[in-house]
């Protein structure tokens, strides 16, 4: 039978949960406590939306027994990174975080794209100067607060855009996982970004002529945004019309779902958790199958002259 303590704890962690998103967000800033804006919808589940990324099928622990084996392939014009392969360490300026970069300079891309596992407790650190960020919120909830104190509480399926040079940074009091782009910010005269924070479901579908897959844009398609990401979503059985050829580059991260993925002249099983780039003019294409509806989130540069 169910101790006393043991019911009063369970019962204690459902009421606090009920509270925090279904009544009010409070953060806690330097200042001292604060209201947050939330974007937490009331029938969204902040665990289990993208739990295949954070706990993917194929994890380290599943593969204990295939000493050296890994998915994971690099190439000069296109990379598929994998969990069982990804290295965390203490991310820079960061709290109690840990990091896994996947894209970086390094091998050939002009953005970085980085897992953060965010402790209890932690707290981001700013990227560097004229450097622009977008956070993706995989796992838990972060509070973001502004330079003039003013929060937001973001859950699963929230994101948030700062441009080069804006004071901010993220709190967790939980174990949370970010996704994280950022680059050198590529500066128009007379064109200059804006904060952006929002969710997935409050962004419109899109209209894609010729494709079955239904496209969200998380970021405004205007000149001040030299990037953009997009959510893409297949039900199985569905794949892209065009094989894709072309200048941009791209960071993908798989949320849901599993499939085949083209890149240049191999053809990769991919399923949630895998990370991918490709860079300028490498051939690309996805068909999505198994049981579930393939979701990814994409990188994608715009709005720049490749000169």
């Amino acid at each position: 039978m169910q101790s006393f303590s043991a019911f009063f704890a369970k019962s204690f962690l459902l009421l606090s949960t009920i509270f925090v998103t279904g009544f009010l967000s409070i953060a806690v800033t330097e200042q001292g406590f604060c209201i947050a804006p939330s974007i937490i919808e009331s029938n969204s589940n902040a665990q289990t939306l993208y739990s295949k990324v954070t706990n993917p099928t194929l994890s380290p622990t599943h593969l204990q027994d295939l000493p050296g084996f890994t998915r994971s392939v690099y190439k000069s014009d296109h990379a598929l990174i994998t969990p069982e392969s990804h290295v965390f360490s203490p991310l820079p300026e960061w709290s109690n975080t840990l990091g896994a970069y996947l894209v970086s300079p390094a091998m050939g891309a002009h953005f970085v794209m980085y897992i953060a596992k965010m402790q209890e407790s932690s707290k981001s650190g700013l990227p560097p100067k004229h450097v622009e960020r977008f956070v993706f919120v995989v796992q838990g909830l972060v509070t973001l607060t502004n330079v003039s104190g003013i929060c937001q509480t973001l859950m699963v399926d929230s994101f948030a855009y700062l441009p080069p040079n804006s004071k901010h940074h993220f709190e967790s009091y939980e174990s949370s996982t970010l996704v994280v782009f950022e680059r050198r910010y590529a500066y128009l005269e007379d064109h200059i970004p804006e904060p952006i924070v929002g969710s997935t479901n409050q962004q419109p579908l899109l209209d894609t002529p010729g494709e079955v897959f239904q496209l969200r844009k998380l970021l405004p398609t205007s000149l001040p945004y030299d990037f953009n990401i997009h959510i893409m979503d297949f039900q199985p059985g569905e794949f892209l019309n065009v094989k894709e050829v072309h200048y941009n580059q791209h960071g993908l991260l798989l949320l849901e779902g599993q499939g085949i993925y083209r890149l240049g002249d191999s053809w990769y099983p991919v399923e949630a958790g895998d990370a991918i780039w490709m860079a300028p003019f490498v051939p690309q294409w996805y068909a999505a199958l198994g049981k579930i509806p393939t979701r990814y989130l994409l990188y994608k540069d715009v709005n720049r002259n490749p000169l």
